[in-house]
């Protein structure tokens, strides 16, 4: 079993090797870009499908709207630069909101963040399925399964460290990078050789006629939905403890190299597009075929350039996802620092990884991933909700930051004073235009975890002050517990918890269930097995106890006796043996009764803190 974890998550690492696992800007822009640098894939289509009713003519507005876009996303990038600069610890958003805008701002903060987190894999996955089936289309019946299998070789990836992980993704990444820009440049010298008139190698779907009049309402719309394209720009922020020293000055370079590249792929998409007279097909249907696959065929053919960009897409869109897997853990583990989420999510596993938060991300994604089978549009709108809300608390929470700060220069103010305007008004119209669209469903999602985030921290307040002492230890009226120890039988497993309970106290009691089916000679023996042996010792003899169940239950009244006795012996420790047999191999389990492992759950559950549960195993040979 070992050697098999080994294989399939790497050797564990100690803690000394942390350092090892730091990363560069090269790595990095792999680990924290590909969902910011993915989304060129999917957020102008996006903004095409909502402009799918105007025909031919919303084409025309493509280009102005992905401006707009683009400045948006450098205001946010300088933003975040200096977030960077600010919070070198990491944390982004909901470290930057908690000290400066509470811990309730903070928590909104933190429940948007993992929100957009668990829906970037779902959407980045099923988007990268969504450009298989466009290029293959007879994989459409098998579009959930494929989403599925790609989630489970995500998870088990980065169960194995954040640099394996960089290191497996550096090269799809640049792959990605590459046949995009690739395909951009061709495009552009096609168009300009042309006179702005280029032919489509491959004609690309037929647009349909307007079926609506233009509206300020439709132009919103396609607005809100083309800022998912900003989702992801957060990451760097969040990470920055990821890197390397130095280790402001990696996060910041790999920032800018990110938002660089993905601010030329969007400009470059939404011309190209106008250019060619590409639109966005139903997404869903039998017909689909992503932007990004007419815009290649458009520009190079169905050659060998074409597949080579498709399998690119496929895989920067599927594994962008790994953005949330670096970054979602990370927030868990900041907030659980701060005791708003089980302690668990602090821990690192065996690849110096939070692994408790990779299993809890993978889980929520593949429940979105059934839910809404797969499809990316039907998760589109209820992406960029939680994305803006994280832009703009932690923007306002830098304003706050720099006015804190003595020293500290109006510009600084300024820019995420501008940030925090610019992406708030940007939320008011992906809430307003995307609202019956599924945005509600995000609108109730960050309330109901913000409320639970508050609950886990009224438990450990409450926790802390029940079990808090510092007074020294206290010795007054000690005695010796009462022992009850359940016996099915007489053999070397219940012998060896015999013999442990009469070290612990002088008063012992034997419980022995009698269904009346079985019959065994422990009551008649009983003299001879344990209480002669126990007074030639000079010992308080172990009492047995019968207690007859005619309905066969034998668990039930165990527990029944022991409350009973916990009630009847006020102030003192009623202590449980629990003798147990383990085998050494798992498959063993099933061969075996486990009363004991269910006598120890229901006192867990329904114990009190009277009763002490002590399990005593008997180690199998063979």
């Amino acid at each position: 079993m070992r050697s098999f974890l080994n294989f399939l998550f790497g050797k564990p690492l100690a803690s000394y090797e942390d350092k090892q696992e730091k990363i560069g800007p090269a790595a990095g822009i792999a680990v924290f870009g590909l969902d910011a640098l993915s989304s060129a894939a999917y957020g102008p289509e996006a903004a095409l499908t909502i402009l799918i009713p105007l025909g031919a003519a919303g084409l025309a507005y493509i280009t102005p709207i992905t401006i707009l876009i683009v400045i948006l996303l450098g205001i946010v990038y300088f933003s975040y630069r200096q977030t960077i600069a600010a919070y070198p610890q990491g944390g982004g958003s909901y470290t930057v909101a908690h000290e400066n805008l509470g811990v309730h701002t903070g928590l909104l903060a933190a429940a948007a963040l993992m929100i957009d987190y668990v829906l970037n894999v779902a959407v980045g996955i099923s988007a990268g399925v969504g450009a298989l089936v466009s290029a293959v289309p007879s994989l459409h019946p098998h579009t959930l399964a494929m989403c599925l299998g790609i989630l489970a070789l995500l998870t088990i990836v980065n169960l194995r460290g954040l640099r394996e992980a960089g290191a497996i993704f550096m090269y799809p990444t640049y792959l990605f990078i590459g046949s995009i820009c690739g395909t951009i440049v061709w495009g552009l010298i096609k168009a300009a050789t042309s006179g702005g008139h280029p032919q489509a190698v491959a004609p690309p779907a037929p647009l349909n006629k307007a079926s609506v009049a233009v509206s300020a309402w439709l132009l919103m719309k396609a607005f809100a939905s083309g800022c998912t394209a900003m989702t992801g720009v957060e990451a760097v922020s969040n990470g920055v403890q990821a890197f390397r020293e130095k280790v402001v000055d990696n996060a910041r370079l790999t920032l800018t190299i990110i938002i660089a590249i993905l601010m030329a792929m969007l400009i470059g998409i939404a011309y190209l597009v106008h250019m060619y007279g590409i639109g966005a097909t139903e997404p869903g249907s039998q017909n689909y075929q992503s932007v990004l696959s007419q815009l290649t065929l458009a520009v190079t053919g169905r050659g060998l350039f074409y597949w080579v960009s498709t399998g690119a897409v496929l895989l920067v869109l599927a594994l962008s996802a790994n953005t949330s897997f670096a970054d979602f853990p990370r927030v868990c583990r900041a907030v659980a620092d701060n005791r708003y989420l089980p302690w668990g999510f602090t821990l690192r596993g065996r690849r110096l990884v939070y692994a408790q938060g990779i299993y809890v991300l993978a889980a929520l994604a593949a429940v979105l991933l059934a839910i809404f089978g797969g499809v990316t549009d039907r998760l589109i709108p209820l992406f960029a909700v939680g994305a803006f809300l994280a832009f703009t608390l932690s923007q306002a929470g830098m304003v706050v930051h720099w006015r804190k700060r003595q020293g500290s220069s109006t510009l600084n103010q300024a820019v995420n004073g501008v940030g925090a305007l610019a992406t708030g008004i940007t939320l008011c119209i992906i809430v307003v235009a995307k609202f019956t669209e599924g945005a509600w469903m995000t609108l109730i999602m960050i309330p109901g975890l913000l409320l639970l985030m508050l609950g886990v921290g009224r438990h450990y307040k409450h926790i802390g002050r029940e079990i808090a002492d510092s007074t020294p230890l206290n010795l007054d009226g000690l005695e010796p517990p009462l022992v009850i120890l359940p016996m099915d039988g007489w053999n070397r497993i219940s012998e060896k918890g015999l013999r442990f309970a009469i070290t612990v106290s002088p008063d012992v009691l034997v419980v022995h269930i009698d269904t009346g089916e079985v019959t065994t000679s422990l009551r008649q023996r009983w003299n001879e097995l344990a209480e002669t042996p126990a007074r030639n010792q000079q010992r308080k003899p172990p009492e047995l106890v019968v207690l007859e169940s005619p309905f066969r239950a034998v668990v039930t009244p165990i527990l029944d006796f022991v409350l009973q006795q916990a009630k009847g012996n006020p102030g003192r420790k009623i202590a449980v043996i629990v003798p147990s047999l383990r085998e050494k191999h798992w498959y063993h389990y099933v061969l075996h009764n486990q009363r004991g492992d269910a006598l120890t759950a229901l006192l867990t559950v329904y114990g009190t803190k009277q009763i002490v549960i002590i399990n005593v195993p008997w180690y199998a040979e063979s």
